[in-house]
């Protein structure tokens, strides 16, 4: 069983049985207060503020292993991706690259997009894989919006989908992203009910035939 906790932004943190995973943790200078998280692994999908404070994450024992790029790693019997990808339509040239990560635990195949910014290529299809769980950026401006949101979720197929990245509540937040309500429309969505935290098991998810399932959660700093 893994636990999976929603820091804020495009931050998320995966307890298993084998350590604890933290994607993209963010630079207090987004306005958001990500906490003191601790992990024995941190991925960070590009160098910009809002992704790339590894600084900030406290160690478990020994410092975090730190993954930024491409490639393939094992740490700790956790098996992780890194899928090249762009921040943009335009193969980079406007905002440079993104690493899509995939991350195995307990069982589970996680998939964090990072900032990206376009539909997925067969060959980059093919590198992810299945997934189980798909954290998928929703906000538009810097990443995908809405509607290309909805068409990557169809390439990739999730058995659990959990929004990210788009404006929160805050006013003093610095970016400027779309709220979740534009996601929530598109996918057709009613009666959500959000989560600070919540445990997964391959059993818990939608099996074959089943209709996947979309996750709202709510940022917990703990």
């Amino acid at each position: 069983m893994a636990e999976i906790s929603y820091l804020g932004h495009a931050c998320f943190r995966l307890r298993g049985k084998e350590g604890i995973v933290l994607c993209d943790p963010y630079h207090p200078t987004l306005g958001l207060e990500l906490g003191k998280p601790t992990a024995h692994i941190v991925t960070l999908s590009h160098g910009h503020p809002g992704h790339s404070n590894a600084a900030a994450v406290r160690p478990v024992q020994t410092q975090p292993f730190v993954i930024d790029g491409p490639g393939e790693y094992e740490v700790r019997g956790i098996l992780l991706t890194g899928v090249r990808s762009y921040h943009d339509k335009n193969k980079g040239l406007e905002r440079g690259f993104n690493t899509i990560y995939v991350i195995r635990l307990d069982d589970i195949s996680y998939c964090h997009l990072g900032d990206l910014g376009h539909d997925l290529s067969q060959s980059q299809l093919e590198e992810i894989g299945n997934v189980d769980v798909l954290f998928v950026p929703v906000g538009g401006e810097e990443t995908i919006g809405p509607t290309e949101a909805v068409s990557v979720i169809s390439q990739l197929e999730p058995r659990l989908v959990i929004p990210m990245h788009y404006a929160p509540p805050q006013s003093s937040f610095a970016r400027q992203l779309l709220p979740l309500e534009g996601f929530i429309h598109e996918m057709g969505l009613k009666d959500l009910v959000s989560k600070e935290k919540v445990s997964v098991t391959a059993s818990s998810l939608p099996g074959e035939g089943e209709e996947m399932r979309v996750l709202v959660m709510q940022p917990s700093n703990n």
